[in-house]
């Protein structure tokens, strides 16, 4: 029988609090979230079962996020004047809500009206060192592409995201941090950051207070691409971040569109090498629009692996098929598919097993449904 999907509907103040602490607690990221409440039937069942899957996959302990911890953390949220809004709610980005990964809750400012159609929302990244042209020609195209009723996203950078939220900015833009919501970064960054508070929207699925850090704008680039149908960057140097959103885009199915630039300039290397790849040549927001034009939904988010009523694994089972599966796991990226084809086990069971390693840290989960030991 096919898993049943997370029923659209809102959280009570409780049932807030407790996805709060499960998305809050150790080594549990948004694909694990999202397999345990599908599994337990809630987050408060969850929670109750998170030390015991840890100590299966070999974890003696594992620190779950304590009610207070949870209700400071709303109350600092309340206090900042941002606003949560849960993945089972009806005003979650549904561009969002079908990627793999979805964050359960993301905190925002401003209208979130804005991202309710990703048939009407284009991203726009590039480089922070942008040149002089590709500042201009982000800001016209942002412009460009708000005269076509579209709504523009991009990640409130220096350079290029700056540009593009500038360009679009009276016409709708989205804005998605690294950090918490109420973190205006780059500094340099803040009369831009404060009209996007009240005239656009500024998304983040960090708790409230944090300072970005590296290994945040992975993440972040992720929720750019899904929010739309497709990702425009207009300058970027090879192994840059904006290739990086620019291959998560294309692992969400979303299109991808690359401005040329002089082979002189290693600011336009990786959108050249997009082309080469097949991106689609960006010289106007006409580009896009044709491109896009009949492109109007998304494909729906994989058959989730876990539901409340689904078929689950005896523990017998689980215990006889562990060591087979870590033995055919290591530090290279595999496809979750490609486990359970080399296993040979039932879905269930694999995928029982991947997430007691993840919650005992012995798991890492990589874009396009890939897992890789520690």
């Amino acid at each position: 029988m096919k898993p049943e999907a997370l029923p659209r509907a809102g959280l009570s103040d409780a049932e807030r609090i407790d996805w709060l602490r499960l998305i809050r607690s150790e080594n549990v990221g948004a694909v694990t979230f999202n397999a345990l409440v599908r599994r337990y039937g809630s987050a408060t069942v969850a929670i109750e079962a998170l030390p015991e899957l840890a100590r299966k996959g070999g974890k003696r302990t594992i620190k779950v996020c304590p009610r207070t911890e949870a209700e400071r953390e709303i109350e600092a949220t309340a206090k900042a004047g941002a606003t949560f809004v849960a993945s089972i709610e009806p005003g979650y980005p549904p561009g969002v809500i079908a990627i793999h990964d979805a964050p359960p809750l993301l905190t925002y400012f401003g209208k979130l009206p804005l991202a309710a159609d990703p048939g009407r929302i284009v991203a726009i990244v590039g480089a922070r060192n942008a040149s002089g042209v590709g500042v201009r020609f982000a800001r016209q195209l942002a412009a460009e592409l708000g005269q076509a009723n579209l709504v523009v996203a991009s990640g409130l950078a220096r350079g290029i995201d700056a540009a593009a939220h500038s360009g679009a900015a009276s016409s709708g833009t989205i804005a998605v941090l690294a950090g918490g919501v109420d973190i205006c970064y780059p500094e340099e960054n803040r009369a831009l950051y404060e009209q996007l508070k009240t005239e656009g929207l500024i998304l983040s699925e960090m708790p409230v207070g944090t300072e970005p850090q590296a290994t945040h704008f992975p993440r972040r680039n992720r929720l750019i691409s899904g929010l739309g149908l497709g990702v425009v960057v207009v300058e970027a140097a090879l192994h840059s971040g904006s290739l990086i959103t620019a291959r998560m885009a294309l692992e969400q199915g979303r299109e991808v569109f690359a401005v040329p630039g002089s082979p002189l300039d290693p600011r336009c290397r990786g959108t050249n090498n997009l082309l080469r790849e097949g991106a689609t040549l960006t010289e106007s927001a006409e580009d896009v629009t044709r491109a896009l034009h009949g492109i109007r939904t998304l494909s729906e988010p994989p058959a989730p692996p876990y539901s409340a009523e689904g078929d689950h694994p005896g523990e017998a089972e689980v215990a006889r098929a562990r060591t087979q599966v870590v033995d055919i796991l290591g530090p290279s990226p595999l496809p979750v598919d490609e486990v359970i084809r080399q296993c040979r086990l039932t879905p269930a069971t694999v995928l029982t097993i991947l997430l007691e390693l993840e919650l005992a840290g012995r798991l890492q989960r990589h874009p396009g449904n890939r897992v890789s030991l520690l």
